[in-house]
């Protein structure tokens, strides 16, 4: 599997960064583009990097967060694979401004052949979009600084993430984590039927070096996962705790990663 950042917080050479993230998935053959940041930019690294998406057939959308998904509306006639719960209006705690998809729902389906995907979908026999993650532990996902449209708390109940069945392992590709990385991994084993996790990459949405990071740090050692890539809205203090323990490399645009 080939992995190409395409949209990411931080720019590598020649290419744009923008608060967002996109990654386009090479696959035996096919092409799955992963999200679409907020503006054009996936488009022009894209274009920078000489990668044609005219041939991605698929979008899957981790969630319906305006970093994740306002980039679609510089697409159309692609499938789109989403929790249904993507097109809810939110709101940080205490703001006016909606956080949510810019598109509606309408738009949207207009724009694409849209698959409602609230349980695991498998979009190939080795590629899963893993539908809604169930909360299970007792460490992620148990606050949240989000509201939706009747002012009820958000916990993003959209969060969803991919998960690629290879020969090493499982790779799961994450954007932002909202449902917690350890409730992802352990979803995407009890959805593949493996054990064994090869690479984990994305938004981990850690923002300090607290006890939840720390759990995290302490689990994913139990995993003894080759491959961990922190990126988008994982912040600095968690990145370093991260870097301290696995000796992580920083995701950049224009990265091309071969798991």
């Amino acid at each position: 599997m080939n992995l190409t950042v395409l949209t990411e917080n931080v720019a590598g050479s020649r290419f744009l960064a923008e608060h967002g993230l996109s990654y386009l998935i090479e696959l035996n053959g096919d092409k799955i583009l992963f999200d679409a940041g907020h503006s054009d930019i996936f488009l022009k690294n894209a274009q920078a990097m000489r990668l044609d998406l005219y041939q991605v057939k698929i979008v899957a959308l981790s969630h319906g967060h305006w970093d994740h998904g306002d980039g679609l509306k510089y697409l159309e006639n692609k499938t789109l694979i989403a929790h249904p719960g993507i097109f809810i209006k939110r709101f940080r705690k205490g703001g006016n401004v909606n956080i949510g998809l810019k598109m509606t729902s309408e738009e949207i389906k207009k724009k694409f052949k849209f698959i409602p995907a609230p349980a695991p979908f498998a979009i190939r026999p080795d590629l899963i979009f893993l539908g809604e993650i169930p909360r299970a532990n007792d460490f992620e996902s148990k606050t949240t600084p989000f509201v939706d449209e009747y002012d009820q708390p958000d916990f993003v109940p959209d969060d969803s993430a991919l998960a690629v069945v290879s020969p090493k392992g499982l790779i799961i590709v994450t954007g932002c984590s909202h449902s917690g990385i350890c409730n992802i991994i352990e979803h995407a084993k009890k959805v593949a039927g493996l054990s064994r996790v090869y690479a984990v990459i994305g938004g981990f949405h850690l923002k300090h070096h607290d006890a939840q990071t720390r759990q995290t740090i302490d689990y994913l050692k139990e995993q003894d996962i080759e491959h961990i890539l922190p990126a988008h809205c994982t912040e600095l203090p968690a990145m370093t705790a991260f870097y301290g323990q696995f000796g992580i490399t920083q995701v950049k645009t224009g990265m091309q990663l071969n798991f």
